[in-house]
């Protein structure tokens, strides 16, 4: 990948003579700490003076020993620790012009004129009225003789970045707020083993979770679990709702269901603006239904633990894209918000996020509840309508009757999440009136006649499962084409969604390419990536590849822990893939790796020879451990065991080796609630494009279909989902080894090795722009790398 050079890159974007002080304010995130690490050492390696201020506001206020200097090791090893490691406290102090004119005093002593902010919209808030009333603090301070004139004229102005740490995921503007997905994981721990008890006695739980007034974590978890109901505060139920919930309650339970899950966000309200509370809830189930009703309030739980790989990436990305934002400003750039759409940074300017932020609660507070959903942004929009869609079964009477057959099935390795997407292919089929069917065991079972139809009760309580339900095998369809045309004509099968890995898009190649020979073919064909290499063309991300980056993490971190205490140790973990290095590279970013090896960077004797040279330096002076990780196929002559060779021989002396080969636990596992939400968005947007498709293809009492647009693969591309023809992917693969030409996260390489100590070239052509929030909502057609 070319990159441009060091000196280009340090003329347009030095940070000598500057210094950047990070605090987190307000409530604590997992994610933070991997946020400030981030913004401590870009700063650095721009060469400007980073500055710690602890306890938040509180400690910009008090000053003295609160503000120190950060160092390259200061934040060693604590990627992984959940909270803040340089404390958060609420400052009532600094809401008075007193307190703000003593913590400028206390910042212009350091010479502090770029401030970054990790907090909600509260801090952020705080942030940008201390930036507007800096002229005239500066002014107060020389008048009262605190400080020179030539003090205030060095450090006129003041620039604000702010990164929003806050696990209710309720500010306006921003995909995803730091620590949204570790209190989801959180969640749905919790959710995943209440439910083996709640099915052994038959019981009914009412879990209560945090949000404020925002009803995301409840939604999304809600999605995450097939909750039978869920209470937000942006959209009240209907009165009436308490008999319609028990309706659906006891339906459930006389379909053989043998528990039931309702989650109550914390700000939940009716239509009067009277609060719901869990207890409300339990007592209406008990009452009505004589139910065994238990109430479990997550509480500060969902704060804690471990950062996910979401958040350490997400918050890794927008530190550095913090600092460039701060070496970018002007006097008069508005104080921003960095964040990411899609798979894009962008930058938007602060006090419009917190403008329409405060929009919500209004249009909550006029009852415009309608409008507050819409003011939540699309992705909010997207995961209420698709928890409708799946949740609320319509009776058969109210159901379309479309008298089409659409046959669902896996392809490939397994990936956590394809059940989750089946589910919601199949909930989402019926209700357009479709006669679903599921398809065992691949092409393989298809060709053998393994088909049967599936229904709305059969596919409940899949979507926490991992692996394959329907199975999956890696049979590719040619051989047997005449015998799956022969299937598609015995069962009148009008459209196909497969789900799989790169495996699935031969296949659809493979089917495309026999349309010619075989008429019965000739129907809708959908794809939906699942995989948790990641390297199906046509998209940023694959069903699976979150859990398994996860499953990657998590080790990565307990291996980093097992050499705790002891002598200094370099670990050498192996990751899958295949050809491709995303595993490696993206779990490389969020484990805190100090080199990664993929075949995409070819590398020789040299580089690793620097590499153990680099990693020997920073042993002899302060780390304790080293971690290396390896794509399985990054080179066929420097394996794991000569990599670990290699170190353990240079190393001697300094520190000592171990090897780990990873292996199937990638693959394992029940699915992140990223990859449960993400499997069940994308089948639900595929089974909608598939009713089209057969709506519009339908001629003379048959569906034809052989236009290169009836056959796409569904994939997230920057900002927005898209459906493209297999048949045009092909140009963009390199099926020798099982890759796309070009990938995304490749330039999430340099930012790796700028964090563990690197001096490489930065590509900054690709960081964010200032945008306008209602713009930014607006013009995309869905969001997508929120969950």
């Amino acid at each position: 990948m070319a990159q441009p050079d060091n000196k280009k890159f340090f003329e347009n974007l030095s940070g000598a003579g500057k210094a950047i002080a990070v605090l987190t304010s307000g409530g604590d995130a997992q994610g933070m700490n991997a946020a400030v690490r981030a913004v401590v050492r870009m700063g650095i390696y721009v060469g400007a003076k980073v500055y710690f201020i602890h306890e938040g506001y509180q400690g910009m206020v008090d000053g003295g020993d609160n503000i120190k200097e950060a160092t390259w090791e200061s934040v060693s090893s604590m990627l992984q620790v959940g909270g803040t490691v340089i404390g958060s406290a609420r400052c009532m102090e600094f809401r008075t012009h007193e307190g703000r004119l003593k913590a400028a005093h206390n910042l212009v002593q350091h010479g502090i004129t770029n401030l970054c902010v990790i907090g909600g919209d509260g801090s952020l808030t705080g942030a940008n009225l201390f930036r507007e009333e800096w002229s005239s603090l500066l002014a107060k301070l020389v008048q009262q003789g605190m400080i020179s004139d030539d003090a205030a004229e060095k450090y006129s102005a003041l620039h604000i970045v702010g990164m929003v740490g806050s696990i209710d995921n309720d500010f306006c503007g921003t995909d995803m707020t730091i620590g949204t997905d570790s209190a989801l994981h959180r969640i749905i721990e919790v959710v995943d083993a209440i439910m083996t008890t709640a099915q052994s006695h038959q019981r009914t739980f009412v879990l209560e979770v945090m949000g404020r007034h925002c009803g995301y974590l409840a939604l999304v978890s809600a999605l995450a679990c097939g909750a039978d109901w869920v209470l937000i505060p942006e959209m009240p139920p209907e009165d009436g709702w308490e008999e319609k919930m028990c309706e659906k309650l006891s339906a459930n339970r006389a379909g053989r269901k043998r528990l039931n899950i309702i989650i109550v966000a914390e700000g939940a309200i009716d239509r009067n603006n009277k609060p719901i509370t869990t207890e409300h809830v339990k007592d209406l189930v008990v009452r009505s239904l004589g139910f065994d009703t238990r109430v479990t309030i997550l509480g500060h739980v969902q704060r804690g633990g471990t950062p996910s790989a979401f958040d350490r990436i997400l918050a890794s990305r927008m530190g550095v894209e913090a600092v460039l934002a701060l070496l970018e400003t002007t006097a008069n750039t508005p104080a921003c918000v960095v964040s990411l759409c899609g798979n894009q940074a962008v930058r938007l300017p602060l006090m419009e996020c917190v403008q329409m932020t405060q929009e919500v609660q209004k249009a909550m507070d006029e009852k415009r509840f309608e409008d507050a959903v819409k003011l939540r942004g699309r992705s909010f929009e997207n995961n209420l309508r698709t928890y409708k869609l799946l949740a609320h079964r319509k009776p058969e009477s109210e159901l379309p009757h479309s008298n089409f057959n659409v046959a669902v099935l896996n392809v490939g390795a397994p990936a956590a999440g394809m059940n989750a997407a089946v589910r919601s292919a199949v909930r989402v089929g019926i209700s357009e009136g479709h006669k679903m069917f599921a398809i065992n065991d691949g092409f393989e079972g298809f060709y053998k006649g393994q088909i049967k139809e599936i229904k709305w009760g059969a596919v409940g309580g899949w979507t926490g499962q991992g692996g394959s339900l329907l199975g999956t095998k890696r049979t590719l369809p040619a051989k047997y084409i005449g015998k799956i045309a022969e299937q598609i004509r015995k069962y009148n099968i009008n459209a196909l969604l497969v789900i799989g890995g790169f495996e699935a898009l031969e296949c659809l190649l493979q089917l495309c390419e026999a349309r010619r020979t075989f008429e019965e073919l000739c129907i809708p064909l959908c794809m939906l990536p699942a995989t948790i290499s990641n390297n199906v063309p046509g998209t940023d991300l694959s069903i699976g590849a979150d859990t398994a980056l996860n499953a990657i993490v998590e080790t990565c971190d307990r291996i980093k822990q097992s050499a705790s205490g002891t002598k200094r140790r370099v670990f050498i973990i192996e990751t899958m893939g295949g050809y491709c290095g995303y595993l490696a590279s993206v779990g490389g970013l969020a484990a805190g790796a100090d080199a990664v090896y993929i075949y995409e960077e070819p590398f020789d004797i040299r580089e690793l020879q620097s590499n153990v040279e680099h990693l020997t330096e920073k042993m002899k002076t302060s780390i304790q451990r080293g971690l290396v990780l390896r794509n399985e196929n990054s080179n066929v002559n420097y394996t794991t065991d000569f990599i670990y060779q290699l170190y353990s021989e240079e190393g001697k002396g300094v520190f000592d080796c171990r090897k780990n080969i990873l292996g199937h636990m990638q693959q394992g596992g029940a699915p992140s609630p990223f990859d449960r939400n993400f499997g069940t968005k994308i089948a639900a947007k595929a089974m909608q494009w598939i009713s089209k498709k057969l709506q519009e293809s339908y001629r003379q009492g048959r569906v034809f279909a052989n236009t290169e647009d009836s056959a796409c693969l569904l994939g997230m591309r920057r900002r927005a989902l898209v459906f493209q023809p297999v048949t045009q992917l092909k140009d963009q693969t390199d099926f020798i080894h099982r890759i796309p030409k070009e990938q995304w996260w490749l330039k999430l390489r340099p930012l790796m090795k700028i964090l563990a100590k690197y001096k490489t070239s930065y590509d900054v052509s690709d960081s964010g722009q200032l945008e306008h929030v209602v713009c930014n909502r607006t013009k995309e057609s869905d969001t997508t790398t929120t969950i």
